[in-house]
């Protein structure tokens, strides 16, 4: 139902009731007869429509059984008080035609303050729409730009045409990795001495260039990761094992997560200890190891073959084999793992049993201070499980290497003994840490 443009402030909604059949002519002209005279000349009804100061009246009459209901809309620009009076006026209206009627004024509504509110949730749609159209856009240039840079940096090397950055040939560091979109993700991050070996089998370009760098084997966290690490273990010299948190991917981390899974990588041979995995292939020490003893040697590289010797007697070198002595305090002599001397104390015979007992197990045991196992699981979880472990623990016994990181955590959680296979080149000895080894039949740690 439309209105005159002209008289858009107020608008009065009246309801009516006759009793008899009637039309819109009949009501219109009840309403401008009956209220002729009445509210004064200013307020004369004919004359405000015809000056255009109120709207046409609009009737909406349905007759049924004798009797008409409906409704009248009158559309005005006068001010309040005069609209008010005009609304008055229409229920003075008691007979339409031959019918007796009634009219009652239902509401009158400020049209302005109708369309200020469509104004508003328009409002609110326009601005929706063109933060997303921004956003998105914003979104678009970002990653076309990422993209557009990532493409430009990222190389193809070698006959096999392996994705790497492009810095491999000058880096004296490499990191290997499984695919194309691992190395995109560290070359967004400015790692650009990487490498993809793009499958399970590694190719012959990967080992050649494993041969002459520091490698780093940085693969996913699941069961894919660890089968093409096993690959790598046996094809290709490595130094460092990183991985991706368990269930995670390589393409899938943030620059705060690759920099901390490579910040953690574990030496290689201290990775093998700890998972018992073995490597038939060139594995070797890390390269500080490495450039110590080509310094004993007069500065010249040592020969690998030589220092490693046959695999099947001496089994992955040893990394201790030129680690520097490390100062540490003396204590009880150090017993054998198959029978502690009689003249330990009870605890640590009852200790050293228990290692014997795990040997070769890479597992480790989490003793209570009851001395007795609170709990046992594998040498790789170790580190995890004591950071959120919540009791109290007395001392800590597995088969493998003792590191710093581990000393921290032992200092961290109170834990007062560990025995272990060996200790690993450490930098700080913790206070209140006691350490037995038999990595040394001479004494203690």
């Amino acid at each position: 139902m439309t209105n005159d443009p002209s008289a858009a402030k107020y608008q009065i909604r009246a309801h009516i009731v006759a009793e008899g059949v009637i039309d819109k002519p009949d009501v219109v002209g009840a309403v401008f007869g009956q209220t002729e005279g009445l509210l004064g000349e200013e307020l004369d009804l004919r004359d405000l429509q015809k000056s255009g100061r109120i709207g046409r009246i609009e009737v909406d009459i349905d007759s049924r059984k004798g009797k008409s209901e409906g409704e009248i809309i009158i559309a005005s620009s006068l001010d309040q008080v005069e609209t008010a009076i005009l609304a008055s006026g229409l229920e003075t209206v008691d007979r339409i035609g031959p019918c007796r009627a009634k009219i009652e004024v239902v509401s009158v509504e400020d049209i302005r303050i109708s369309k200020r509110q469509k104004v508003v949730e328009r409002a609110k749609e326009i601005l929706s729409r063109l933060q997303d159209e921004s956003k998105g856009v914003g979104l678009d240039l970002t990653e076309a730009v990422r993209k557009a840079v990532q493409v430009e940096e990222i190389t193809t090397y070698g006959p096999e045409h392996l994705p790497a950055g492009p810095n491999i040939d000058q880096a004296d560091a490499l990191i290997v990795v499984e695919g194309r979109s691992d190395v995109l993700n560290l070359l967004q991050c400015g790692i650009k001495n990487v490498i993809a070996v793009e499958g399970t089998s590694v190719p012959q370009t990967v080992k050649d260039l494993s041969r002459g760098k520091t490698v780093t084997a940085f693969t996913d966290g699941d069961r894919a990761g660890e089968l093409i690490l096993r690959e790598m273990l046996q094809t290709m010299d490595l130094d460092f094992v990183a991985r991706a948190p368990r269930g995670s991917e390589v393409e899938e981390l943030t620059q705060k997560q690759l920099v901390k899974c490579l910040r953690n990588k574990i030496p290689i041979n201290q990775y093998l200890e700890m998972t018992g995995f073995e490597s038939t292939g060139a594995t070797r020490g890390p390269m500080e190891d490495r450039a110590e003893g080509s310094r004993s040697e007069g500065g010249g590289r040592p020969d690998r073959r030589e220092d490693r010797g046959p695999r099947d007697e001496r089994g992955p070198p040893r990394r201790d084999e030129h680690r520097p002595p490390v100062a540490v305090p003396r204590a009880l002599p150090l017993p054998s793992p198959a029978a502690p001397p009689a003249t330990l104390p009870p605890e640590l015979q009852h200790y050293f049993e228990l290692l014997g007992g795990i040997e070769n197990a890479s597992k480790f045991l989490v003793i209570g201070p009851d001395d007795a196992v609170v709990h046992d699981a594998p040498v790789k979880d170790m580190i995890d499980f004591l950071v959120g472990y919540p009791n109290p623990a007395k001392a800590l016994i597995f088969d493998g290497i003792v590191s710093q990181r581990l000393l921290d955590v032992a200092q961290e959680k109170n834990i007062g003994t560990i025995v272990a296979s060996r200790l690993g080149p450490v930098g700080k000895m913790p206070e209140n840490v006691r350490i037995f080894t038999r990595q040394d039949l001479g004494g203690a740690r």
